[in-house]
């Protein structure tokens, strides 16, 4: 038996089946064809529905399903039609009957809920270990990521804190508008984290191919080792017609760039009635490619591995152990939040004097947490007004955005899905809340719940 190549995990007997990275770039359309349903079947043309729990058969049926009444689901389809095969990352505004009460940034800062993963990489002295730990990691926050509802799109300028969670500061920041751009920095004394966040989409119908461009850095203190993340792209399927489901099928690709160790896993598609579903597989290889650990798991449940040989069969005398386990979720909760996502959500884990560009003092994605359907919407267009608003101010005095927190570099990054301008933290926000941490005044202490949402750059007109 030859080597497994490092582009894609050997075959083994729990799995069934790999695929290299090249090959599962350009298999989405093939998977597409085998599973759909045909436009005459459903007399809606460009329509592709699946049941992820069935078969080819059962797509009418399910095509009946879903959030939208008939005539809502119809009139939106009729609306959406013309943008088939377009990228409308920013292109559509949409009801806010289909977000979540929390921002992209918000979503961002979802990934540090297992840092502790992070932080145990960081004191591992075994260099494959560390990348089955941080792979782990990069893998926990699939499982929230897995929520059908759409965030919100902050509004250039917005930002979210986050302190009072393993030791972590967490910034982000809306650096751009045209195109949809979020730089973001989290720290604390194990590893520093910073990602360019811009993501490309394919809208297709009834799914939307969701395209990660962007860069994902983690720097583990003890040694200085950067670990570079390249995740899957992410599909989301029956967005119209049927019940909305997401899977991301591909590889993950975290590569230790000071030693060239790197861990794949793949993603498993999901096939018919649900084959394969959740399923994550791949090996940590070392600079040679050659294969030290073997990984499996799913990604909504938990993370195992196992040492192997230069085959990829596990080591005798060795065992299958567990490295992640999803925590407790609630039950039936609205948005499929869970107890992290309340948090990042909640004051708690907002640090004294929250900026006032902050995401939580949204009034729209407030109002949409307390149940008041109208008065998000409502919010929502004031707040996208005045941002069209803002750009037609800067345009007509000729200026430029500035960002507070991060600043953009000369440095232009090769993703597998387009070039990247890269952003970079410039550490002014350590220097603000430092001052505001060393101040102990108390006269000018204010509620951040009574704080004024202000990410803008010129007064009101």
């Amino acid at each position: 038996m030859s080597n497994p190549p490092v582009t894609g995990p050997p075959e083994t007997k729990s799995t069934g089946f790999f695929a290299s990275m090249s090959s599962m770039f350009g298999s989405s359309s093939r998977r597409e064809s085998s599973r759909s349903t045909s436009p005459e079947r459903l007399n809606l043309e460009g329509v592709e529905v699946i049941n992820p729990d069935g078969g080819k058969d059962d797509a009418a049926e399910e095509a009946t399903k879903g959030r939208f009444k008939p005539e809502e689901r119809d009139s939106f389809f009729k609306m959406m039609k013309s943008y088939i095969g377009a990228d409308v990352t920013s292109l559509v505004t949409l009801p806010v009957t289909i977000f979540e009460p929390m921002t992209m940034l918000q979503k961002m800062a979802e990934l540090m809920e297992y840092s502790h993963l992070l932080d145990k990489a960081d004191e591992c002295e075994d260099p494959y270990m560390r990348l089955v730990y941080a792979s782990s990691w990069a893998v926990s926050v699939y499982y929230a990521y897995q929520r059908t509802w759409k965030p919100f799109n902050p509004i250039l300028g917005e930002t979210y804190e986050m302190v009072n969670h393993g030791g972590i500061t967490f910034l982000s920041e809306q650096v751009s508008h045209h195109p949809p751009m979020s730089a973001g920095h989290a720290e604390n004394e194990h590893f520093t984290y910073d990602i360019t966040s811009k993501l490309k989409t394919k809208f297709l119908g009834n799914s939307i191919d969701v395209y990660p461009l962007g860069r994902t850095r983690v720097t583990l203190k003890r040694d200085g080792a950067v670990l570079d993340l390249v995740p899957p792209p992410t599909k989301v399927n029956n967005l119209i017609f049927g019940r909305t489901w997401i899977e991301s099928p591909g590889e993950m690709i975290m590569t230790n760039l000071t030693t060239g160790d790197k861990v794949v896993l793949y993603f498993q598609p999901c096939g018919w009635f649900g084959a394969g579903r959740y399923e994550v597989d791949g090996y940590v290889y070392n600079a040679k490619e050659e294969p030290e650990i073997l990984m499996t798991g799913k990604w909504v449940e938990s993370m195992q591995y196992q040492p192997c040989d230069l085959e990829g069969e596990p080591r005798p005398g060795t065992e299958m152990k567990e490295v992640w386990h999803v925590a407790d979720v609630p039950e039936d909760d609205k948005f499929d939040y869970t107890y992290f996502a309340h948090k990042l959500n909640s004051f708690d884990t907002a640090p004294r004097k929250l900026l006032p560009s902050d995401s939580r003092l949204r009034p729209d994605r407030y109002a949409l947490e307390m149940g008041d359907i109208t008065k998000s919407g409502a919010d929502k267009s004031r707040l996208e007004e005045r941002q069209r608003a803002e750009k037609k101010t800067r345009e007509a005095k000729g200026e430029s955005f500035k960002t507070k927190w991060f600043d953009i570099t000369e440095e232009v990054a090769s993703t597998p899905w387009g070039d990247l301008e890269i952003y970079k933290y410039n550490g002014k926000y350590n220097q603000h809340r430092a001052a505001i941490d060393n101040s102990h005044r108390t006269d000018d202490e204010v509620d951040n719940k009574s704080i004024e949402f202000n990410p803008w750059q010129y007064p009101p007109s």
